[in-house]
């Protein structure tokens, strides 16, 4: 776990980690900034070309992937707690955790299936 991830407690988006194993640097840096909501440097660990799909929207390409941290994405306060990690492949990982807010239901357990290219995450989808 990285220094940067101890200290995001006094930010109004919150991480905490629970049980992660070895995540590729983008990865990590994708939580520490959605934390801190940094939609710049959240958007620069995307390729040109990414594709995001949340709540059953896709995005494709930076352009729509900032529309969508601006909007969606940061309509509500929460605390993200990472319970879990899988390398899927090479180039592909799935990080498993709990959201909580000030959305309804208050609580919600994801999943963040990240597919990555060389320095940038290439394919985000998140869901139940």
């Amino acid at each position: 776990m990285t220094a940067a991830i101890a200290d995001l407690a006094a930010n109004s988006n919150q991480l905490r980690t629970t049980h992660v194993t070895n995540l590729p640097n983008m990865i990590s840096r994708y939580f520490e900034r959605d934390a801190d909501r940094d939609i710049d440097s959240i958007v620069s660990l995307f390729a040109e070309d990414a594709t995001v799909i949340d709540e059953g929207e896709e995005r494709h390409g930076t352009a729509e992937i900032r529309a969508w941290q601006i909007g969606a994405a940061s309509k509500y306060s929460y605390t993200t707690e990472i319970t879990g990690t899988e390398a899927l492949g090479p180039d592909r990982y799935l990080v498993t955790g709990r959201l909580t807010g000030n959305f309804p239901g208050g609580t919600a357990e994801l999943k963040w299936d990240f597919t990555i290219e060389g320095q940038h995450i290439t394919r985000l989808t998140i869901a139940p």
